[in-house]
């Protein structure tokens, strides 16, 4: 098990570096935003995600798993991970499909992938948030839960700071505010998870 876990980490640090994962870049925190950013990212439980009904839940993860079954092969964890990244994008106020996109750019999906500045997992979350927010351990970064906590909070907490501004808190997030290249593939990945439910009896 823990040499799995070793050569994931090795093959997820290459996918890494072969992308355009970057590094958030540490910036004190107001003593308030600190405050309720410690209090987001703890409570990690089991994923209740909301979805308008049963038909809507089903129809939405049999369409993002079909999608990312060349990069979880397993149906099960495939449909664990999506439920999980769906609860905590609506948890934090923000689409599944951008959080889907962003990892896309950041991780392609690799759980173990480390950057060339040691941002770690799905979301490439810099180890100093975790003494920020949390513990200090940065190891819980691999993580699925933990690490959907915490880059969606922190992508919630750019986009509080840049008014909603997206293409400047994509900068932020991926430590490259001012060049285009990385929100413009962010931006590009959200359109290729783009979902369009089916429409409803009522309509047809």
């Amino acid at each position: 098990m823990q040499r799995r876990a070793f050569v994931g980490l090795l093959l997820g640090s290459v996918a890494a570096s072969r992308s355009l994962a970057g590094a958030q870049q540490y910036e004190p925190l107001a003593a308030g935003v600190q405050a309720a950013m410690h209090a987001a990212v703890a409570d990690i439980g089991a994923p209740q995600p909301r979805f308008a009904s049963d038909a809507a839940r089903t129809h939405w993860l049999a369409a993002m798993s079909e999608r990312l079954a060349a990069r979880l092969g397993d149906q099960a964890e495939r449909h664990d991970f999506l439920l999980r990244a769906y609860y905590e994008a609506q948890r934090a106020g923000l689409d599944p499909q951008l959080v889907l996109g962003l990892i896309h750019v950041e991780s392609a999906f690799r759980r173990y992938a480390i950057s060339s500045a040691g941002a770690r997992g799905y979301m490439q979350v810099m180890p100093f948030w975790t003494r920020l927010l949390g513990d200090g351990d940065a190891g819980q970064l691999f993580d699925t839960s933990i690490n959907l906590r915490y880059g969606c909070t922190i992508l919630r907490h750019y986009l509080d700071r840049e008014a909603g501004v997206l293409f400047r808190a994509l900068g932020r997030y991926n430590g490259s505010l001012g060049r285009p290249e990385y929100p413009n593939a962010v931006l590009s990945a959200w359109k290729r998870w783009a979902y369009t439910p089916p429409p409803s009896p009522a309509t047809r």
